[in-house]
């Protein structure tokens, strides 16, 4: 059925339901700013923070985070609300009875969560990750007193090229220096070079690491080659960057610099690629919530209840935020090696969500 009425039905439906997803992110953006600017009011004038970078490097960056990670959460409200006031208002009853089936009704419900899957997806891949650097940025020169370093400044093990290693007994934060240093070069399953040093510390001049009281043994079949000394210069496939990555770090990268990342962090063993890949697949699992979620929440404010509007958004609210916990706790699944796909482990949330989404459709009142 496409008869003007159901496309004047389709545009007040589209119109109400962004509307009041956009009303809500406002209110919402407007709350988070008011309780995070309240607890961290004190650093920023006892530093002396500049309003200009407050507004601009911090809450630029902080603004689309929120909207982007809690988006679940608006579209359930959204849509819940919206439908309820629908259905108090008999206007579901009256939709349906005018031969408008129940499938047609959902249609610019899934127009609308198309449009805010795309800008969810938009945000995620080009808008967050460069607002995410100036946000983390600020957050180290401000609100945290030092850098995040690796997760273990101890036995650190990288494999910086095919057939290159390295291992560090101990880096030093402080110093940018890696203590017990040692390069190995592998061809064929055999070593051919180990390179040994005291210490390297990072010459940020020339992006080069100064290894002091080397040992460097070369072997060629049968017999090697030593040499030895105070002091060299080495350029490596490695930088001080690879030792102070943020875990968080990732939020800030553009997909094709993510993607790289991953590759490198694959090559080498890194335990970080974990939260890479988790990155990567949110970006596109987060959007596809958006039609999952809108499918329950129709599905359950379209019947008339005796509760009214307050119980549908009660439950509105315990599923939405349960589906965020699902999500958090996917992501905890993946870090302790429960689940050793990423993309299955973020994705699992919509699988189950989904199930639930196609009881709730058939059981909806056609």
């Amino acid at each position: 059925m496409n008869t003007p009425h159901v496309k004047i039905l389709d545009r007040y439906i589209i119109k109400k339901f962004l509307g009041t997803f956009v009303f809500t992110i406002l209110i919402a953006v407007l709350i988070v700013i008011i309780f995070d600017l309240s607890e961290k009011i004190d650093k920023f004038l006892s530093k002396q923070v500049p309003l200009q970078e407050i507004v601009f490097d911090y809450y630029a960056g902080f603004i689309p985070w929120i909207v982007n990670s809690f988006s679940p959460l608006f579209v359930f409200i959204s849509a819940i609300f919206f439908t309820s006031k629908l259905a108090q208002n008999s206007e579901i009853v009256a939709i349906l009875s005018g031969g408008i089936s129940f499938r047609r009704l959902m249609a610019p419900y899934m127009f609308s969560a198309g449009v805010i899957a795309l800008l969810s997806l938009l945000l995620g891949l080009y808008v967050i990750p460069p607002a995410n650097q100036h946000r983390l940025d600020f957050e180290n020169k401000y609100i945290k007193t030092q850098a995040i370093a690796a997760d273990n400044m101890r036995n650190i093990h990288y494999q910086i090229s095919p057939g290159e290693f390295v291992y560090v007994e101990q880096f030093s934060r402080w110093a940018n220096t890696a203590y017990r240093f040692t390069l190995e070069r592998i061809e064929n399953h055999k070593i051919v070079s180990k390179l040994s040093a005291e210490s390297a510390a990072w010459d940020s001049t020339n992006g080069s690491w100064k290894l002091k009281n080397y040992y460097i043994r070369d072997f060629y079949g049968e017999s090697e080659v030593v040499r030895t000394g105070r002091q060299t210069d080495t350029v490596i496939n490695l930088t001080i960057d690879d030792f102070y990555r943020r875990k968080n770090a990732v939020e800030s990268l553009s997909e094709k610099d993510l993607n790289d990342l991953i590759e490198v962090q694959r090559m080498r063993g890194d335990a970080l690629i974990k939260r890479s890949l988790i990155e990567k697949n949110s970006r596109i699992a987060m959007p596809f919530s958006a039609f999952v979620l809108t499918v329950i929440a129709v599905s359950l404010s379209s019947r008339k209840k005796r509760g009214g509007l307050g119980l549908n958004i009660g439950i509105g609210l315990a599923l939405s935020f349960s589906y965020i916990l699902f999500l958090r706790f996917s992501q905890m699944f993946v870090l302790k090696d429960i689940i050793p796909s990423p993309a299955l482990a973020l994705w699992i949330p919509n699988i189950l969500f989904a199930i639930v989404a196609a009881i709730l459709y058939r059981l909806a009142p056609k």
